[in-house]
């Protein structure tokens, strides 16, 4: 991700000023924003399902202790939000979009290889063999943007077809068939059997529970 960078503004100053155009160092601000060396890449790593956060952890340390932020710049946990439906309550939780696997960009040399392959928690870079296999820019800025969401998912239990309970509104413990889920707007539409005749009701998902 790139930072955002805020200029300010040059303070007043009394008195005389020389060349107030020489005082000016936007280069310097520019120059700031250094490219990353050519080669740079994102790669992924392996490790344990539910110790990503502990091996980010690991990893930066190492980078750190080991002086190695010249060549090891980025390490993400792929996660996104989502919003559980559990006992008729909404909760957000954060979910692994890859259970198991670390993202890190990196300049890969023989030293920045074994530091991030010797850190602790992590089992081996995704690759044919033994070389890293770097990520290409389009799937990268996939995953970011999956991750920048604004919006939460909404993860229900049910699925089209399954049979459902309804557990509140006016046709509290109907029984129903799953028709359509509509996760954008958290409405889910029952099939609902009247005196022999099938009728579609839309629905909170809060409102039904697998049958």
């Amino acid at each position: 991700m790139e930072a955002e960078v805020l200029t300010e503004e040059s303070p007043e100053v009394e008195g005389e000023a020389e060349e107030p155009q020489e005082e000016i160092e936007a280069p310097a601000e520019e120059e700031a924003e250094e490219e990353l060396p050519e080669g740079t890449a994102w790669y992924v790593i392996h490790c344990y399902s539910g110790y990503e956060n502990k091996v980010e952890r690991n990893l930066e340390n190492r980078i750190e202790s080991m002086a190695m932020q010249d060549y090891i710049y980025q390490v993400v946990v792929p996660s996104e939000e989502e919003i559980e439906l559990r006992d008729g309550k909404r909760r957000t939780v954060e979910r692994r979009i890859f259970p198991g696997y670390i993202l890190i960009q990196m300049l890969m040399t023989d030293d920045s290889w074994y530091v991030v392959r010797n850190t602790p928690g992590v089992t081996g870079f995704v690759g044919s063999g033994s070389k890293p296999i770097p990520l290409r820019q389009e799937e990268v800025d996939k995953i970011m943007k999956r991750m920048e969401a604004e919006t939460p998912k909404v993860r229900v239990s049910f699925r089209v077809g399954e049979t459902v309970r309804i557990i509140d509104g006016p046709f509290t413990d109907f029984m129903g068939t799953v028709d359509d889920i509509n996760t954008d707007r958290g409405k889910v539409k029952v099939l609902v059997s009247f005196f022999g005749r099938e009728t579609p009701v839309e629905l909170d998902f809060l409102q039904v529970e697998r049958g």
